[in-house]
């Protein structure tokens, strides 16, 4: 099989991989601190998804303009087990 030229990397310059390196860390950094502030407001998360739950079960959500649509409750997604996860 023929080597194909998207198979092949092109060698790293030092410098470039200095910056990758650094900008990795920092970016591994911010998603730390994200993750610590997300776990520390998980309780009032959970409320804010429970007042979500309600709203549209009772009241309903807008579907076009001043339509609105209540969702059965029956309807209503199950809340996933496990703890939530910050995406990176």
């Amino acid at each position: 099989m023929a080597k194909r030229v998207q198979d092949v990397r092109p060698p790293r310059k030092p410098d470039a991989e200095k910056w990758l390196r650094e900008n990795v860390t920092e970016q591994k950094k911010r998603y730390a601190a994200i993750v610590r502030e997300m776990d520390g407001i998980e309780k009032e998360r959970q409320r804010w998804y429970a007042e979500f739950l309600h709203i549209v079960s009772t009241r309903g959500w807008n579907v076009n303009g001043d339509q609105r649509m209540v969702v059965p409750v029956k309807d209503l997604p199950k809340r996933p087990k496990g703890r939530s996860k910050v995406v990176f």
